[in-house]
């Protein structure tokens, strides 16, 4: 790797990292940002992007488990963990331009990626703009983007408004508890994902992030932009049997027949698991992962 584009020293002020046997950390510096990525195992490789309010950490045990054969590439997005950026904003499209900037300085043209709740919209983005970068996708609690938006939806989107109204300097511990998970994490657990929200830039990417989602990607869905476009990129939706009502018996009916929309989705669900699927069910969600990609 380019000793001019990857540095191993994180950044003034940074909380301590979380340390995860097997992994090693990376700075690549891209224009405007200086990003994170932990990486574990060698091979081919798996791209993993973390849900909100989380960062790398949260595949520690997936990733550490898929790095027994693969070369496990976790990225904290702008805004999250211990990626830094230059300017505060954020667009509809940044995480996923910086995501392109980061494997190119890795020399990745092509990946598997695992993607998790706000990670979804990134490796949805790639996939429907670049998908001669994806080879095949593993999506955890967030449905198609074609499928439509309903009133039966409503009761998933309650942790939108605190969201997008988040008052800074207010802790996000409460979005780990039901029904957002099957049982609530350990206080260690909890402390550890919001360690880097102490930064002031991070507190602030919550509204950001929420602001694009509400003023741009969601109507970019209820107004059926998915839905004329086409999903190429083999993919698993993967929702928690506990996460309701965005099971995937509820995902499957309102989907109908995919292949209107996508050359070939699979819509599973993973027992004892809700939102945060990845602590619930680690062992479940891994299982799901490594049968889908042995097939694609």
């Amino acid at each position: 790797m380019d000793d001019e584009r990857a540095v191993r020293t994180p950044a003034v002020g940074m909380p301590e990292m979380p340390s995860v046997p097997g992994f090693t950390h990376e700075y690549i510096e891209t224009p405007g940002l200086r990003a994170h990525v932990a990486m574990a195992g060698e091979g081919e490789p798996i791209v993993m992007l973390h849900g909100l309010p989380q960062h790398w950490w949260q595949w520690r045990e997936i990733g550490a488990g898929l790095a027994a054969d693969h070369w496990v590439l976790c990225p904290d997005l702008r805004g999250f963990g211990w990626t830094r950026a230059d300017a505060p904003g954020m667009g509809r499209m940044t995480q996923t331009d910086d995501l392109r900037a980061v494997l190119n300085a890795l020399g990745v043209d092509r990946a598997r990626v695992v993607a998790h709740d706000m990670g979804a919209l990134t490796a949805a983005h790639l996939a429907y703009t670049a998908p001669e970068r994806v080879s095949a996708m593993v999506i955890l609690a967030v449905p198609p983007p074609f499928m439509p938006i309903s009133l039966a939806m409503l009761p998933a989107m309650r942790h939108i408004p605190p969201l997008l109204f988040h008052r800074r300097g207010r802790s996000l511990a409460h979005v780990f508890d039901p029904p957002y998970v099957v049982r609530p994490l350990p206080e260690d657990t909890v402390a550890t994902y919001l360690a880097p929200q102490v930064r002031p830039d991070i507190d602030a990417a919550i509204n950001e992030v929420y602001r694009w989602l509400v003023l741009s990607e969601m109507p970019r869905m209820a107004g059926g932009s998915y839905r004329r476009a086409r999903l190429t990129v083999p993919t698993l939706y993967a929702l928690g049997d506990a996460d309701k009502p965005l099971n995937a018996t509820f995902v499957r009916e309102q989907c109908g027949d995919t292949t209107r929309y996508a050359d070939h989705v699979e819509i599973v669900g993973i027992p004892d698991a809700a939102h945060f699927m990845t602590d619930d069910n680690p062992a479940g969600v891994e299982a799901a992962i490594r049968d889908f990609f042995a097939r694609f």
